[in-house]
């Protein structure tokens, strides 16, 4: 079965759309472990629209599964993981004006830069994941950092309405997860995913572990953050 770490972040986002105390991230967190999630992903964003660092803090305090903490390449991130130590940190693009994460890592153009990071969040022996786009170039020059996972960008195969463009970045997923772990790394995946497309994820091997935030949020409005965790958990199980 895929493991499944359930983003908070928009348990965030609801809170600071009225810029209140509630509802908290750590308690989604705590129902989604309770429901038997194997792990919580955060983003902590350079302009701190959901995640504050404070979040941060009480999940790696009170979280007894592990903590994926999702960021930007740069010295006060870097920092930060160094004093909380997440058990994964996921290295991501980041645009100000972006409403969500839009593609994947460009490992050639920021070689040099992710290679300092990694190495200085090996210091605090941190694993690291590279979200990159599901591409041999970026597969291969991710291997090349050493990094300990890649978390394919499954955004194209989520956004695809024709079922034969659908297939086809389903089977490009297949072959990028089989070629990442050929060079010997671990592979997760995740953007986009909800419950009506996971179930084309599952039938991927190599796959070790999906990150999916607003679609269980989304759910858990309806019939509560408990129920909708175990409805993804259910579909999870591999074919």
């Amino acid at each position: 079965m895929i493991r499944l770490s359930v983003n908070v972040d928009h348990v965030a986002t609801l809170r600071e759309a009225r810029l209140a105390l509630y509802p908290d991230p750590k308690e989604a967190a705590q129902m989604a472990i309770i429901a038997g999630a194997d792990g919580i992903t955060v983003h902590l964003r350079g302009d701190r629209r959901h995640i504050k660092e404070n979040d941060l803090e009480l999940l790696k305090k009170f979280i007894k599964k592990p903590l994926n903490l999702e960021m930007a390449a740069n010295q006060q991130m870097v920092s930060l993981a160094k004093k909380y130590k997440p058990n994964l940190v996921t290295l991501v693009p980041e645009k100000p004006e972006e409403i969500t994460t839009e593609g994947g890592l460009d490992v050639f153009k920021n070689f040099d830069l992710l290679s300092d990071t990694i190495t200085k969040l090996r210091e605090e022996k941190i694993k690291i994941s590279l979200f990159i786009n599901p591409d041999s170039d970026s597969v291969k020059k991710s291997s090349e950092l050493k990094t300990d996972f890649v978390e394919l960008n499954t955004d194209s195969y989520a956004e695809a309405e024709e079922e034969k463009k659908r297939f086809s970045e389903l089977e490009n997923l297949r072959k990028m997860a089989k070629l990442a772990r050929d060079f010997g790394l671990g592979v997760n995946a995740g953007h986009g995913l909800n419950y009506q497309n996971i179930t084309g994820i599952t039938t991927i091997e190599q796959i070790e572990e999906v990150s999916i935030g607003h679609a269980i949020v989304a759910r858990a409005v309806l019939v509560g953050f408990e129920k909708a965790v175990k409805e993804m958990l259910e579909l999870l199980k591999k074919v």
